[in-house]
């Protein structure tokens, strides 16, 4: 498991509905948000590259996914700058990979 919940329980305060709500928000956006950001790379597109990675990044970190959310930064970071898209596409695909499992993990653990 590369996520934690202990965020989301922090915030919910027991209040279980607010879980669910943040872990479906998770599954709707977060794969529509990955697309959008592998068409920009693949665009060399930096401006929506450092949006997609800005808008990625808080979704990761408040499932505790640490690794994710440094790789999210770099990109956004990268993009922001105009930087070096080659590297950029070297670590996005390990951005793609994590979301993806966790995705499966959460529709696996909540029965989504």
């Amino acid at each position: 498991m590369i996520y934690s919940l202990d965020k989301i329980n922090e915030m919910a305060e027991g209040d279980t509905d607010f879980i669910l709500s943040v872990v479906s928000v998770f599954l709707e956006e977060v794969p529509v948000d990955l697309e959008e950001l592998e068409t920009a790379i693949a665009a060399g597109n930096y401006e929506q590259v450092y949006k997609m990675a800005h808008k990625i990044k808080p979704n990761v970190d408040l499932l505790g996914m640490e690794q994710t959310r440094a790789i999210a930064l770099e990109i956004e970071t990268l993009g922001k700058s105009e930087a070096n898209m080659e590297t950029i596409k070297e670590r996005f695909p390990i951005l793609k990979k994590d979301v993806i499992q966790v995705m499966g993990e959460l529709r696996n653990d909540f029965n989504m």
